[in-house]
């Protein structure tokens, strides 16, 4: 892999599930070359990403997130939002805003649902990191 800056944003909510995201991220990209940046919640992720790819020191920026149905319809919206947003930070700017924000179906604050969606997102880390590479080498590619 390359030696590109990547900033990794994630959300404080549910960081004990959402940090192994970064974990999965970290097995695949050298840490001397991520950034890490944390915000309140899933709803600050688009703005977080904008502001970082603006920056033009990123090749790429992830952003992580855990999106709970907590009983109230809310939690759609929500996902929505941040996932439309991250997709127009990386339009906006031109630099690849990649998503690992997640909403379950189900989600229970239960040692069995914590363990098997910290499991998830440390893949989904790992994926991220291919996906991030991926596009950085195919840009860097059309641009040569």
């Amino acid at each position: 892999m390359t030696h590109t800056r990547f900033a990794f944003v994630k959300a404080n909510w549910h960081s004990e599930i959402v940090d192994k995201a970064l974990e999965g991220f970290l097995e695949l990209m050298p840490s001397e070359n991520v950034d890490i940046f944390d915000v309140p919640g899933a709803f600050e992720l688009p703005l977080m990403s904008r502001d970082l790819a603006a920056t033009g020191r990123y090749a790429a920026v992830v952003a992580a997130a855990l999106v709970v149905d907590g009983g109230i319809y809310r939690h759609d919206f929500v996902a929505s939002a941040v996932v439309d947003g991250l997709m127009r930070a990386g339009l906006d700017t031109g630099v690849p805003v990649l998503s690992v924000s997640l909403t379950p179906h189900h989600f229970q604050e239960t040692a069995h649902h914590k363990s098997i969606f910290s499991a998830h997102f440390v893949e989904k880390g790992r994926e991220a990191a291919q996906a991030a590479q991926m596009i950085v080498d195919t840009r860097q590619r059309i641009a040569a």
